[in-house]
């Protein structure tokens, strides 16, 4: 049974989707001062879930060009919006199997990473991933706006059909 926090990911994404639907890959491109461009966070939150669930849980690298192009303090870039959000697909639907098998013991345990200890346990990580994604839904949306896209989607969308509560299964 999927874990409570994986829905939540799983929900988080759908509204990185619905926060970035019909941005064109122009306006993808597009810098507002210190503000990194649209495709550029979706290959970072790529670069996140590619790193913590694939590289460093299961010593998996599918997508890693992503680490010198988008990966945390890199210089600033603007990859083609087609290739990032192909890169965030597929990263994404390579950790959904990893992700669907973790439980609450799972998620209290640390991952080994270069034989040490990560400091964060696999639950704040998962923790660390949404918030991540809640960041950048709100980045894209200044950019957006900025862009002057107009009837831009209200958020948290529909969290009771797509994220509502769910308790953890009884021991």
């Amino acid at each position: 049974m999927t874990h409570p926090l994986v829905y939540q990911l799983r929900f988080t994404r759908s509204e990185w989707r619905r926060a970035l639907a019909d941005v064109g890959p122009e306006d993808a491109l597009r810098r507002f001062g210190p503000m990194n461009c649209i495709s550029w966070m979706i290959g970072h939150l790529a670069w996140q879930e590619h790193r913590y669930w694939l590289v460093r849980a299961q010593g998996l690298t599918i997508a890693g060009h992503l680490d010198a192009l988008v990966g945390y303090e890199r210089p600033a870039s603007t990859p083609p919006l087609a290739d990032m959000w192909r890169d965030w697909h597929a990263v994404t639907a390579a950790a959904d199997p990893y992700l669907d098998g973790l439980t609450t013991e799972r998620l209290q345990t640390h991952l080994i990473v270069d034989g040490r200890r990560h400091p964060e346990s696999l639950g704040t990580m998962l923790l660390r991933v949404i918030y991540h994604y809640w960041y950048h839904i709100g980045e894209a949306q200044a950019v957006r706006q900025l862009l002057g896209h107009g009837d831009l989607p209200q958020f948290v969308g529909d969290i009771g059909v797509g994220g509502p509560y769910r308790p953890e299964a009884a021991g």
